[in-house]
């Protein structure tokens, strides 16, 4: 392998362009002129540069345009099927990535915004902010396996403001068709995507939001897959013929009924905490629910619920370590961020949210999918971004897109 001043080698830059050029074949059919092609293409480049602010103009720089009217143009009035070149992510996705012990994993974003006007745009529990604020609401599914973690599905939260609001729909571009739909239903939708698409998939991971709907529960165990689904302290669960809230099941247990084990490592090494479980009721045969606890050690106060869904006989130490990975999605967002301008859009319509989004996660996968095979012994099951002199930095100085 021929190696550069940097000590990076060649091949290592020939896989960062062989991605861009598989990127480029799959997502081709979905626009009907080709400049609009070529646009997605550069915006993907731009996307995928170091520059700090990915916005239109700083897009339109990296591309070599004095204006930002081209990008402008790629994310509202250019023709292409923006849901096909979703679905083009999909498969890109489970082409590398896809693995029999493969996990979807729900979770949302939250993007602060001024003003009344971008689609979906209201006052509401803001993640990002800690606080309700005026913000956007996306939904977004993630597909996570032993080469890395990128996502394969995104949706906008529309309230039920909006829905009411015709006048409103029509100026933010937003089709007659879109109904009011809860976060959960949204998930639910994008996981029947992705499990009748014949996503490789083992488990089914979210927080307290989606994991109280039992329709999505329903959903998931229709088709036969495992599930760790947070749920609030009031749940409501059968325990053999008397329903109860999930926290009085937990608080009846013994002390010898915990399990002190880890759900994997973070940043300061292993998560350990306390772990206890009470087996529900269940009407599939060779298939067992349980409610499951998770205790702080340092505060014993600190407790989170979750229910279960697995095969029986299935030990705790592998649900544990199921539960753990569900904050992969977490630090994917994070990444998605930081490296791409997920949440650095301008536009204000439904139809440019989702565009800009599309192409967004489609440039986190591509870096996801090129460092898995670049830096093979990479954290399992995350994403860890080359810096500093890397393949990465040397494509981008070989392609012009150093910023």
């Amino acid at each position: 392998m021929v190696v550069d001043a940097a000590g990076v080698g060649d091949e290592d830059v020939r896989r960062w362009a062989a991605g861009l050029e598989e990127i480029r074949t799959r997502i081709s059919p979905h626009f009907a002129r080709r400049d609009a092609h070529q646009r997605a293409m550069q915006y993907l480049r731009a996307l995928v540069s170091p520059v700090e602010r990915k916005n239109g103009w700083q897009l339109a720089e990296i591309a070599g345009d004095r204006t930002p009217y081209g990008m402008q143009h790629l994310l509202g009035r250019a023709v292409w099927e923006v849901d096909l070149v979703r679905d083009a992510l999909q498969a890109y996705v489970v082409a590398h990535l896809g693995d029999a012990e493969g996990r979807l994993i729900l979770d949302e974003t939250s993007i602060p915004k001024k003003g009344t006007k971008s689609a979906g745009v209201n006052r509401q529990y803001c993640g990002s902010l800690g606080k309700r604020e005026n913000c956007q609401v996306g939904v977004l599914l993630a597909y996570a396996s032993p080469a890395g973690c990128a996502f394969i599905d995104r949706a906008l939260y529309l309230p039920k403001a909006w829905t009411e609001d015709l006048e409103r729909r029509r100026e933010a571009g937003i089709p007659e068709e879109v109904p009011f739909a809860t976060k959960p239903e949204i998930g639910r939708q994008m996981l029947e995507r992705a499990l009748d698409g014949g996503t490789p998939a083992t488990w089914v991971l979210a927080d307290e939001i989606y994991g109280g709907d039992y329709r999505l529960r329903a959903c998931v165990e229709d088709r036969r897959c495992r599930y760790v689904l947070g749920v609030a302290a009031n749940q409501y669960v059968w325990v053999g013929w008397e329903q109860q809230r999930v926290d009085a099941v937990i608080r009846n247990l013994a002390a010898s009924d915990w399990i002190r084990l880890s759900c994997g490592d973070g940043t300061k090494g292993p998560r350990v905490y306390d772990w206890a479980r009470v087996r529900l009721n269940s009407p599939v045969t060779g298939w067992e629910r349980w409610a499951l606890c998770r205790r702080s050690i340092a505060e014993p106060e600190d407790l989170a619920y979750s229910l279960v869904f697995v095969p029986r006989g299935t030990p705790l130490a592998e649900i544990v370590r199921a539960a753990g990975s569900r904050w992969h999605i977490e630090e994917a967002i994070a990444e998605a961020k930081g490296e791409v301008g997920l949440d650095h859009y301008e536009v204000r319509s439904w139809q440019g949210w989702y565009r800009h989004l599309t192409l967004a996660l489609l440039a986190h996968a591509y870096l996801v999918v090129t460092r898995s095979m670049t830096a093979p012994n990479a954290a399992k099951g995350g994403v860890a971004y080359p810096t500093g002199a890397t393949s990465l930095t040397a494509f981008r100085q070989r392609r012009d897109l150093a910023g």
